[in-house]
């Protein structure tokens, strides 16, 4: 059973305990008879060394013993029952899962800021713990924050999460999420995306989670023939990052017509950015750099991580031959998910496009980089990336009308530059920590 730190701790100092008792009773009855202490005449003979042996385990076993127990009485989940563990009037206990990733992160910042309780499941393959430090750090209050270490793909595991937790509502980030990766790698993808959220939506039914917010992706339209794009648009993907996306959102469509879930789903677009006031930011693993966004690939050249930026498709039917995307900043992206929780109703589903409604071509994109760092970065134009399309915007109308939500911070080198203030100060990411 996977759970928080603090029961991990209980049950290393009852497993010490248990174990070191257990090796001095088998030690005792290992010795030979011959060599044990007799009884004789009501009165028992002892060796003296064997005595001091014997005395030194019970020092060392009582030792270990109070150790334990005042460490124990220090864990609030020794003092009180687990806050998280049951419902709460006013508080809206919310599961972020990928909450210790890049824009899952900004979200559970949002929530906590807002009063929410936050319960984070995170497998840190993509996410990084020293994420949900700072988190802890700026909202240490007991009953606000905790962080459960787990995979969504264990249904046994996530079953045990929902049993012991009492949520209101999930926002489901985690998921792999880079389309020249999917295509190498399809099966992780169909796994890690549409099987996982089965196993979500599965729990949310079996424990009566009523609310669900997933992230989803504009990839589940693939290269539609008009611009902008509307929630009405035809999704015809074209990677398997698009295409796992969008069977796990026909699952949560099906699940949803015979029942009471609220259920709001958004497909945003190109996600840049970080925590305006520098606590969080992007740190992707160095081992995925060469899939990552373009964002933080700039910022790499820029820091001379990497000699330049490989900019890959110079022929699409673009303006400047070179793709053209709708770049959201995560402080509004995390604001259009705080909105859909909000204005989630049982037995409703919405679909919200969430971006700027403009595109900007990579070309464009590079040039305000180069501004944001005040680097002249180098830059080579490669041939296309497998599965990536010419050119993706979308209409944000409906997210305004029903939401009332609109992006906020619509300037890219604004973006680009709260960004690289981040990734000037964090030059290791969050370290090893």
């Amino acid at each position: 059973m996977l759970m928080p730190f603090d029961f991990y701790f209980q049950q290393f100092c009852q497993n010490s305990f248990f174990h070191v008792k257990m090796l001095n009773f088998a030690r005792g009855r290992s010795q030979q008879r011959s060599t044990r202490s007799m009884p004789f005449a009501g009165v028992e003979h002892h060796d003296p060394k064997r005595k001091g042996s014997f005395v030194g385990k019970i020092l060392m076993v009582a030792t270990l013993a109070a150790l334990c127990i005042i460490m124990l009485k220090q864990s609030p989940t020794f003092r009180t029952p687990s806050q998280f563990s049951k419902h709460e009037e006013g508080v809206t206990h919310v599961l972020v899962t990928g909450g210790a990733g890049y824009i899952g992160s900004h979200a559970a910042l949002r929530l906590l800021r807002e009063s929410y309780r936050v319960t984070i499941v995170d497998n840190l393959s993509r996410g990084n713990m020293g994420a949900v430090k700072v988190l802890r750090d700026l909202f240490p209050e007991p009953g606000r924050l905790q962080f459960i270490y787990a995979d969504l793909g264990d249904a046994k595991v996530v079953n045990e999460i929902f049993s012991e937790n009492a949520f209101d509502a999930v926002m489901h980030f985690a998921a792999v999420a880079y389309v020249g990766e999917s295509t190498m790698d399809p099966l992780k993808y169909y796994h890690n995306i549409t099987s996982n959220t089965l196993v979500v939506l599965e729990a949310m039914a079996a424990h009566g989670v009523k609310t669900l917010i997933y992230s989803s992706t504009c990839a589940t339209y693939g290269e539609p023939e008009k611009m902008p794009i509307t929630e009405e648009t035809p999704q015809v993907p074209i990677n398997p990052y698009g295409k796992a996306k969008k069977m796990a959102e026909d699952i949560i469509l099906d699940f949803s017509k015979n029942s009471d879930m609220a259920v709001m789903i958004l497909r945003y677009f190109n996600v840049i950015g970080s925590d305006p006031e520098g606590r969080l930011g992007e740190a992707p693993r160095p081992e995925l750099r060469e899939h990552g966004r373009i964002s933080g690939a700039c910022f790499d050249a820029a820091r001379g991580i990497i000699p330049g930026l490989k900019v890959k498709g110079t022929d699409y039917n673009t303006h400047d031959g070179t793709c053209i995307r709708d770049y959201i900043d995560v402080t509004d992206l995390v604001d259009a998910h705080v909105k859909a929780l909000q204005k989630a109703k049982p037995r409703k589903v919405g679909i919200y496009n969430v971006g700027t409604g403009r595109g900007r071509s990579v070309k464009e994109f590079v040039e305000a980089c180069k501004k944001a760092t005040g680097v002249e970065i180098k830059v080579d134009y490669l041939p296309r990336r497998p599965g990536d399309y010419a050119e993706v915007f979308s209409n944000p109308t409906k997210i305004y009308r029903e939401l009332n939500w609109t992006a906020q911070h619509t300037d890219l080198e604004e973006s680009l530059k709260t960004a690289w203030r981040w990734q000037k100060a964090h030059r290791d990411g969050y370290g090893a920590s």
